[in-house]
């Protein structure tokens, strides 16, 4: 499955073209590397995401069979392994 199909069916973030700018500004990588909206995950892949001064880091748990998932069931497609604020830089 595409990174940005995985992130909008988990509701890691609300759209699709969100997921987008967030790969094209550099703010997710995918076992510690870059990653593109178009990167096929599998079960298993750390994804880290920064947003503002956020960061997560989830594990992909399962792949959903399909793009739409209900929202009980969203939750359940990956594991939270961080989520931190990070600490305010004034030189960045």
């Amino acid at each position: 499955m595409r990174l940005d199909l995985f992130l909008k069916a988990s509701r890691l973030v609300t759209r699709r073209s969100v997921a987008k700018e967030l790969c094209d500004a550099g703010r997710i990588k995918v076992n510690d590397l870059m990653a593109r909206a178009s990167k096929e995950i599998k079960v298993g892949d750390t994804i880290e995401l920064k947003r503002g001064k956020h960061l997560t880091v989830v594990r992909v748990a399962v792949l959903p069979p399909s793009k739409q998932v209900r929202r009980d069931q969203a939750a359940n497609l990956f594991e939270i392994v961080e989520d931190t604020r990070l600490a305010d830089d004034i030189f960045s």
